[in-house]
C-alpha cells in the first residue's frame, strides 16, 4: 500500500513539469526553490546494551571459537534451491549427500557441543543414580568410616577451596544468566516505545510526502515568476543584448564621427589663434623694425662724417659700417601667409552642429531595447498566456487525483496495524514473564545448591575441631557436611534440566547469531536474499518480480535497504523508474516548444535608426577641403623658432661704445655712444618685452601650439574623413541589413535563457524526488528495529547470555559434586573410626564402636 501511494504522489508529480530536450545550455540566472519541507524521524535504529555489553562481547567471541567459519553463501543458496523429496533416495543422491556433508562440516562446532550437552544430560542423572545405589550399599563414600591420615588437613583445605572456586565460578554464571534474563525483560518493556515511534516515523513518512509533493508543484511559480519578470523585462535584456553586439561596431564609428565634430571645432579655434598670435606679433616686430632701421639710419650718417676720414678712426669707422646690417629683426611675421580662407571654410563647415547629428545617432541607437519591447508587445502577451496555463493545467490535474483518499486508507491501515500492535504487546508482555518467571526457576535451582555448597563450607569450616575425632565431630560440622552433600543430590536431579535447556538456547540462540544477525550486520545475508531465482524458481530477481511483475529488473533488497539507510527517496530506492518512467512524465514540451516557436518569431526592425545623415556625412567631406592642410606649417614654425633680432642689441651697443672709445675725443665718440645708448634702450623698451612680456610669449606659444595642432589635424585629412564615413556607413548597413541575423543569435540566446529556467525546475523536481521525496528511512528503520534490535539485540544477545552464563554453571556442577563428597567426609560425624592403642601390641589399630 505504501510503494502504492509513493506511485501515485510521484505520477501526480511528474504530470505536472516538463522536460525540454538541451540544445543550448546558456547560463541563466540560478533559481532559488528553497528546500524540500522535511520533518525529522525520531526513531534511532541504534541500541547500545549498556555494562551488560561486555558479557555479550565474550559471548560472541565464544561463539567464534566454536563457530570460526564464515557465512556460508554458497552453502545456503544450494540448500535453498536444492530439492529434498519425501523419498529415501532423494536423500541419497551424490549432490544431496555432499550438501547434507558440507552442513554438518559448517555446524560441526554446534553439532560437537550440543553431543556433548547431550551426553551431559545423558550421562549425569545416571551417574547420579548410581552413586546413590552406590552409598546406599555404603560405598562410594557412604560407609559412615573415616580412616585417619596424615595429610587430611591438606587434603581437607585442598577440597573446600577447590568447592569454593567452583561455586565462585557458578555464582558468576548464574548472575550473568540472571543479568540476561533481566536484560531480555527490560528491553522486551522498553520495545513499546520503540514501536510507537516507529509507527510515528512510517506516519510521518505518508503525512509528509503529499506536502513535498505539494511543494515541488508549488515552487513552478518561481520558474514562472522569473520567466514573466524576464518577458517583462524583454528591453533591457534582449534589446540590450542586440544593442552589446551592434555596438562593436556603432559605437566606434559614432564615436570616430564624435571626434571628427570636435577635431572641426578645434581646427577653428586653431585657425582663430593663429591669426590672432600673428597679428600681435607682426604689431610687436614691425615697431621694432621701424626703431631699428631709424637707429641704423642715423649711424649710417654719423659714419658718414669727415671724422672718419682720419687715418685714426678710418678703420674703427669701416669695422661699424660692416656691422650696421646686424641691426635688423631676425622673425619677420609679417611675410606669413594669412589663414583666412581656411577659418572662413571651417565657419561655414560650423554652421551645422556636426556633435548634435552624431548624438541623434546615439540616441536612435540607445533607444534599441524600446523599439524591441514595442515590436514583441503581442507575442510576449501570448507568450505570458502560454505560462499561466501551464499553471493552470497542473491545478486542474491535481484535483483529478484521489490522493487524499489513498492517503487516508493507508493512515487507517497503519493506524489499525499500530492499534493491533498496541493491544497485542501485553500479550507479549505476559508471555515474557512467564518466560522470566521460568528462567529465574531455573536460576533458582543453581542458587539453591550453591546455598547448601556455601553452607556447607561455612558451617563444616566454622563447626569443624581438629582435636576432636571423626566420632565426637560437633553438630555444626556434621550440618555442614550433610548440606554439601544435599547440594550434591539436588546437582543430580537439577543439573540434567539445565543442561536441557542450555543445549536447546544454544544450537537455537547460536545459529541464528551466526546465521541471520552477524550476516544482516556486513549485509551478506541481503545479497543471499538477492541470488537470482532463490525465492521463487521463476524469478530471476524476487523483489522487482514482487513490485513491478517483472523478475527481469535488477532490484536487490541490498540496494534497497543501502538506501534507504542513506534515507535517499523511494523513487531511488525502489527504481520506480521502471513502473513510472519519471522522464517521460516530465515532459511539458508542449508548452516549451510552443514558448520557444513564439520567441523565434520575434521580428525587430531596426531600419528607423539613423546613425547619420547625409548633411552630416557631407559637412565632413566640406572640412576634409577646407584647405587647411595647404597651410604653410614649416614658415610658421621656422618664424617662431627664430629670435627676435639677428644680434643681441646689449652686445652690440657695449661693442660700438668699445669702438667709440678707441677714436680720438670729440663729437664723433660723443655721437656714437649716443647711438649706443639709443640701441640699449630700444632692447630695453622693445626687444626685452617680445621676449618676455606674457603678452607676446603667450602669443609665440598659442602660435606654436595651434599651427602643430593644425599641422596633425590636416595629415591625411580626406583619408581619415573618408575612414569615419566608410564606418559609418558600414554600421548603418549593418543596422538595415544584417541586424536581422544578430537579432536572431540574441533571440535564441534569450529564448534558451527562458527555456533554462525550466530545465533548472525540472532537474531540481528530479533530483528532489530521488534524494529527498518520500525518504525511505523509517523503512530501513523498520527493518533494523525488527532485526537488528529486537531480534539480535534484545533476543538473541541476551538468550545467548543465558545459557552461556547457565552452561558455564551447570558444567562446573561436576567439580563441585566430586570436592563436595571428598569434603563432606572430613564434616560428618562418623560411626566408627581409627584408633591407636597404646596397650596393645605397637603397631596394632582397633575399631571403636
Amino acid at each position: 500500500m505504501a510503494v502504492e501511494l509513493c506511485l501515485l504522489l510521484l505520477l501526480f508529480c511528474g504530470s505536472t513539469i516538463s522536460e525540454v530536450q538541451p540544445i543550448y545550455k546558456p547560463p541563466p540566472g540560478t533559481l532559488d526553490f528553497g528546500f524540500v519541507p522535511a520533518k525529522t524521524y525520531d526513531t534511532g535504529a541504534y541500541h547500545e546494551p549498556g555494562p551488560i555489553g561486555i558479557l555479550f562481547k565474550i559471548v560472541h567471541a565464544f561463539l567464534y571459537l566454536v563457530q570460526p567459519n564464515s557465512f556460508p553463501q554458497d552453502l545456503i543458496r544450494k540448500l535453498a534451491q536444492q530439492k529434498f523429496g519425501n523419498t529415501q533416495g532423494d536423500y541419497q543422491k551424490p549432490e544431496n549427500v555432499v550438501l547434507t556433508l558440507q552442513a554438518i562440516y559448517y555446524e560441526i562446532g554446534f553439532i560437537v557441543s550440543a553431543a556433548l550437552g547431550l551426553l551431559f544430560i545423558l550421562l549425569l542423572p545416571l551417574v547420579g543414580l548410581c552413586f546413590c545405589m552406590c552409598r546406599c550399599c555404603d560405598n562410594c563414600g557412604g560407609e559412615m568410616h573415616q580412616r585417619q591420615k596424615k595429610n587430611a588437613d591438606c587434603q581437607r583445605s585442598c577440597f573446600a577451596t577447590f568447592l569454593f572456586v567452583a561455586s565462585l565460578i557458578i555464582s558468576v554464571g548464574v548472575l550473568c544468566a540472571y543479568a540476561a534474563n533481566q536484560h531480555l525483560t527490560n528491553q522486551v518493556r522498553g520495545a513499546k516505545k520503540l514501536v510507537t515511534s516507529n509507527f510515528k516515523d512510517m506516519k510521518i513518512f505518508l503525512n509528509d510526502t503529499p506536502a513535498q509533493i505539494d511543494y515541488l508543484v508549488s515552487q513552478y511559480n518561481t520558474t514562472k515568476d522569473k520567466a514573466l519578470s524576464d518577458l517583462n523585462n524583454v528591453g533591457p535584456l534582449l534589446g540590450s543584448r542586440v544593442q552589446e553586439q551592434l555596438g562593436k561596431e556603432v559605437r566606434p564609428a559614432l564615436d570616430a564621427a564624435l571626434t571628427m565634430a570636435g577635431a572641426i571645432r578645434e581646427t577653428k579655434e586653431a585657425l582663430e589663434n593663429v591669426s590672432v598670435s600673428v597679428e600681435v606679433l607682426q604689431e610687436g616686430t614691425e615697431r621694432l623694425h621701424a626703431n631699428l632701421t631709424d637707429v641704423k639710419m642715423h649711424l649710417s650718417n654719423t659714419l658718414n662724417d669727415s671724422a672718419c676720414s682720419v687715418a685714426q678712426a678710418a678703420s674703427t669707422c669701416n669695422i661699424i659700417r660692416n656691422s650696421l646690417n646686424q641691426l635688423n629683426i631676425n622673425a619677420n611675421f609679417s611675410g606669413l601667409p594669412g589663414v583666412s580662407s581656411q577659418l572662413a571654410k571651417v565657419n561655414d563647415v560650423l554652421k551645422i552642429d556636426l556633435s548634435s547629428l552624431v548624438q541623434k545617432g546615439y540616441a536612435a541607437f540607445n533607444d534599441t531595447p524600446d523599439l524591441v519591447v514595442n515590436q514583441t508587445r503581442n507575442i510576449l502577451s501570448d507568450i505570458k498566456n502560454v505560462l499561466e496555463s501551464i499553471g493552470s493545467n497542473i491545478t486542474t490535474f491535481t484535483k483529478t487525483l484521489p490522493v487524499q483518499k489513498i492517503l487516508a486508507d493507508l493512515t487507517i491501515y497503519l493506524t489499525q496495524s499500530e492499534a493491533y500492535v498496541q493491544d497485542y504487546f501485553p500479550v507479549v508482555e505476559q508471555y515474557d514473564f512467564y518466560r522470566w518467571l521460568g528462567c529465574l526457576i531455573l536460576c533458582c535451582m543453581v542458587v539453591l545448591i550453591l546455598v547448601f555448597f556455601y553452607l556447607g563450607l561455612l558451617c563444616g569450616t566454622c563447626g569443624y575441631d581438629k582435636h576432636a575425632s571423626p566420632t565426637t565431630r560437633g553438630c555444626i560440622s556434621n550440618t555442614g557436611g550433610n548440606f554439601l552433600m544435599a547440594g550434591v543430590g539436588f546437582s543430580f536431579l537439577f543439573s540434567w534440566v539445565l543442561m536441557i535447556v542450555v543445549v536447546l538456547t544454544f544450537v537455537t540462540g547460536g545459529n541464528v547469531e551466526k546465521l541471520v544477525c552477524e550476516p544482516f550486520e556486513d549485509k551478506t545475508l541481503f545479497k543471499v536474499l538477492d541470488t537470482p531465482y532463490l525465492l521463487n524458481q521463476h524469478w530471476k530477481n524476487y523483489l522487482s518480480g514482487l513490485l513491478f511483475k517483472n523478475p527481469n529488473i535488477n532490484l536487490t533488497f541490498e540496494k534497497v535497504y543501502s538506501d534507504c539507510k542513506e534515507n535517499k527517496g523511494i523513487y531511488t530506492s525502489l527504481h520506480l523508474e521502471h513502473l513510472f518512467n519519471i522522464n517521460e512524465f516530465l515532459n511539458v514540451s508542449m508548452y516549451t516548444e510552443d514558448v520557444a516557436l513564439k520567441i523565434e518569431h520575434i521580428q525587430i526592425n531596426l531600419s528607423k535608426i539613423i546613425l547619420l545623415d547625409e548633411i552630416g556625412k557631407e559637412n565632413l567631406l566640406n572640412f576634409s577641403s577646407s584647405g587647411i592642410e595647404g597651410i604653410n606649417f614649416a614658415a610658421y614654425l621656422t618664424e617662431i623658432n627664430k629670435s627676435v633680432t639677428k644680434v643681441d642689441l646689449l652686445s652690440f651697443a657695449n661693442d660700438l661704445e668699445a669702438r667709440a672709445d678707441q677714436l680720438p675725443k670729440g663729437a664723433l665718440e660723443n655721437a656714437l655712444k649716443g647711438h649706443a645708448n639709443n640701441i640699449r634702450m630700444i632692447h630695453n623698451q622693445q626687444v626685452v618685452p617680445l621676449e618676455q612680456a606674457m603678452k607676446y610669449v603667450k602669443a609665440r606659444s598659442t602660435l606654436n601650439q595651434s599651427i602643430r595642432l593644425l599641422k596633425r589635424t590636416s595629415s591625411e585629412l580626406m583619408v581619415k574623413v573618408k575612414n569615419v564615413i566608410s564606418a559609418v556607413n558600414a554600421a548603418q548597413f549593418l543596422i538595415n541589413n544584417n541586424a536581422s541575423l544578430v537579432i536572431v543569435q540574441e533571440t535564441k540566446k534569450y529564448m534558451d535563457t527562458i527555456v533554462g529556467y525550466f530545465e533548472q525546475y525540472i532537474e531540481w523536481v528530479k533530483e528532489s524526488i530521488a534524494m529527498e521525496v518520500a525518504a525511505c528511512k523509517p523503512i530501513a528503520n523498520v527493518i533494523d528495529t525488527a532485526v537488528d534490535i529486537f531480534l539480535c539485540s534484545y533476543i538473541t544477545d541476551s538468550v545467548n547470555a543465558f545459557w552461556f552464563g547457565l552452561g558455564g554453571s551447570s558444567i562446573f556442577l561436576i567439580p563441585a559434586i566430586i570436592f563436595a563428597v571428598k569434603l563432606s567426609k572430613y564434616y560428618r560425624r562418623m560411626d566408627t573410626e581409627d584408633v591407636y592403642d597404646d596397650s596393645s601390641v605397637s603397631g596394632t589399630w582397633h575399631f571403636t564402636l
